[in-house]
């Protein structure tokens, strides 16, 4: 029988639509309840908090591309610019899937880009995907190319 793995990590959210964030965490916490989220409205909300809680890095970082204050570029621009958060994983979350954005994204150091979904169940589906990666072996195949 196959055991259910449940982690103590760390997310945080940056996302300005309370009802994408409400969406966020109730499916995360159906994918796995042990983890925590911390919630930024906007880019400089979410570069204060990670400011405040060096000691307590998150594991992942979703970004939203679209936020007032600081937008999703800015940001992880700030993030990879800061050796401080190099073990930490970004992944960009828009609407968007636009090359354009993609790989300006990716050249700013995403880990990874997810085109936001329209439903709850592949909500899930996405997140679940996304908390399986090994970015060990992620970050080994990304040197290959």
């Amino acid at each position: 029988m196959l055991q259910q793995q449940h982690s103590s990590k760390t997310i945080f959210l940056a996302e300005d639509d309370p009802d994408d964030s409400i969406l966020f965490v109730e499916a995360l916490r159906e994918v796995d309840p042990e983890i925590t989220v911390k919630i930024s409205q906007d880019g400089q909300q979410l570069l204060d908090i990670l400011y405040e809680a060096l000691m307590d890095k998150p594991e992942i970082i979703f970004l939203d591309i679209n936020m007032p204050r600081k937008n999703g570029f800015e940001c992880l621009k700030e993030i990879r610019g800061d050796s401080s958060f190099d073990d930490v994983k970004v992944i960009m979350l828009s609407t968007s899937s636009s090359r354009l954005h993609v790989e300006v994204c990716y050249k700013l150091g995403a880990d990874f880009y997810a085109v936001k979904p329209r439903t709850f169940q592949d909500l899930k589906e996405v997140l679940r995907d996304i908390l399986a990666i090994d970015w060990n072996a992620a970050d080994r195949n990304r040197l290959d190319f």
